[in-house]
């Protein structure tokens, strides 16, 4: 397999036809190197739209006219298409730039023994992950961005995100905890569980960690359609991982926004670890505003305290939490134990959700 190290490679390989209109198919179109002179793509919505001042088409024949190579950059799913359009490329004696999303050679070795058969390139725009195992010291074999994309969930159920603002401040137990409150008012809660620990209780679970954060969102929004597939529920309860604000903790905070975007929430409960022993969250506040940048239209339905480090009774906390927030926000946001208040924790968010865009306390 030959990997594709340089712009500068590209150049000796013009003029191109490029397959696929997207973005991939533009950056590849516009870099400094290439010179484009056709553009396919059978997405009929986008015949006759221009990139780099070419008009793009349907037409394979026309596209790759007067082209000595040509680049095939199609998305992920379109495996069979490249394939079929790399195969048909290499006949007509044109050289191949294939993209590892959709075309990996590694996979296709017999693609590159017909390149090779007919005298001519083929090379792969590779993620490089080779670059990271020098730079690093260690990266996976091979891409794992591998979940086919789905942007949100299709179910109407509605969807409540339990997050945090940090790692373990028991966002786990809320799930959970929610889900008993819900049933024992008498609904039907489904669970989708983004940790190990919480996946062994959950109705459907998985570790989003073990994703490549390309992949988390697709995860899931596949994993809420499939929970409410299978369990006919009046809510979906998605566990959250980490915190968006967290400090000094990087690693996971992309993942935290990967389970949001995927859950594409109705509701949000934000949990909190006051004196957290070895974490470090900015607090309530900052999560708050840090979701109102990114689900703009949740609710938050409540905030969620795990009273382990507490130095003060519950209730004199709570009510000075409450008072804080009301006083940066506006709202009343109840303040719960929900080890302790899972009903009432499960009354909050039905309330939330009930009256989700209409004036409730906004994320």
């Amino acid at each position: 397999m030959t990997v594709l190290r340089s712009i500068d490679e590209l150049a000796e390989l013009n003029p191109f036809a490029v397959v696929g209109a997207g973005g991939g198919g533009e950056k590849f179109a516009t870099l400094p190197t290439v010179e484009v002179v056709g553009i396919m793509d059978d997405d009929p919505s986008k015949v006759g739209m221009e990139i780099a001042g070419v008009k793009v088409t349907n037409d394979f024949d026309e596209a790759v006219e007067g082209a000595s190579s040509v680049a095939i950059m199609l998305p992920k799913g379109a495996e069979h298409r490249a394939l079929e359009l790399a195969v048909e490329s290499i006949r007509r004696g044109l050289n191949v730039v294939t993209s590892f999303r959709s075309l990996p050679l590694e996979d296709y070795p017999a693609l590159v023994k017909l390149a090779e058969s007919k005298g001519v390139k083929i090379l792969e725009l590779s993620p490089r992950l080779d670059v990271v195992r020098e730079v690093a010291g260690d990266a996976p074999e091979r891409c794992t961005e591998v979940v086919p994309k789905k942007d949100r969930p299709e179910t109407e159920i509605p969807r409540v995100f339990v997050g945090g603002t940090s790692q373990e401040c028991g966002k786990r137990t809320t799930t959970l905890k929610l889900a008993e409150g819900l049933e024992a008012s008498g609904y039907t809660p489904a669970t989708v569980a983004t940790g190990e620990f919480a996946a062994l209780e959950a109705d459907v679970g998985f570790r989003a960690g073990s994703l490549s954060v390309m992949d988390v969102a697709s995860a899931v929004a596949h994993a809420v359609d499939y929970v409410a597939e299978e369990k006919d529920a009046d809510v979906i309860i998605v566990e959250g991982q980490s915190s968006l604000t967290e400090r000094r903790n990087p690693h996971p905070r992309p993942l935290y926004l990967g389970i949001l975007l995927g859950c594409a929430p109705d509701a949000v409960v934000v949990c909190h670890r006051p004196n957290h022993p070895f974490r470090y969250p900015r607090g309530v506040l900052a999560e708050v505003n840090a979701l109102r940048v990114i689900v703009p239209d949740a609710d938050l339905a409540a905030v969620c305290v795990n009273p382990r480090n507490l130095e003060e009774p519950f209730e004199t906390y709570a009510r000075r939490l409450r008072a804080k927030i009301w006083r940066a926000t506006g709202e009343q946001v109840p303040v719960r134990n929900p080890v302790e208040e899972s009903e009432k924790l499960a009354r909050d968010v039905l309330r939330t959700i009930e009256g989700a865009g209409r004036g409730g306390a906004r994320c």
